[in-house]
C-alpha cells in the first residue's frame, strides 16, 4: 500500500480523535471519548506503518503539519472557533516548511 495514503489515513484519524476530545468534555461523555481512544490508537499505529516505508522526519512533518492545519479547520467547521488571517499565515508558513522539509529529505 501507498506510504503516503497510509499517512493521510492516519492524519485523519488524528485530526477525528484531536475534534472529539474538545466534544469528550474532559472525557467525561462516552461516545467522545471512545472516539478520542480509537482514533489515537489507529493513527498511531496507521503512522508506525509509514515510517517504515518513509523517512521520520518527513512523516513527522507532513502529520504534524496537516494535523494542525486539520484541527484548526475542524475547530473552525465544528466549534465555531476563529480563524483570522494571522492564523491563515501561520498555517502557510507551516505547509512551506513542511514542503521544505519533505524536499530536503527526498534528495539523499
Amino acid at each position: 500500500m501507498n506510504p503516503f495514503l497510509i499517512l493521510g489515513l492516519a492524519i485523519g484519524a488524528e485530526v477525528t480523535a484531536t475534534l472529539a476530545l474538545k466534544a469528550a468534555d474532559g472525557l467525561t461523555k462516552p461516545v467522545p471519548t471512545l472516539i478520542v481512544a480509537l482514533g489515537y490508537g489507529i493513527a498511531l499505529w496507521l503512522m508506525s506503518t509509514s515510517m517504515d516505508m518513509l523517512p521520520i522526519g518527513v512523516v513527522y512533518a507532513i502529520w504534524s503539519g496537516i494535523g494542525m492545519i486539520g484541527a484548526a479547520i475542524g475547530g473552525a467547521w465544528l466549534y465555531g472557533e476563529s480563524v483570522n488571517p494571522t492564523m491563515l499565515a501561520g498555517i502557510a508558513v507551516i505547509a512551506v516548511g513542511v514542503t521544505i522539509l519533505a524536499a530536503g529529505q527526498g534528495s539523499h
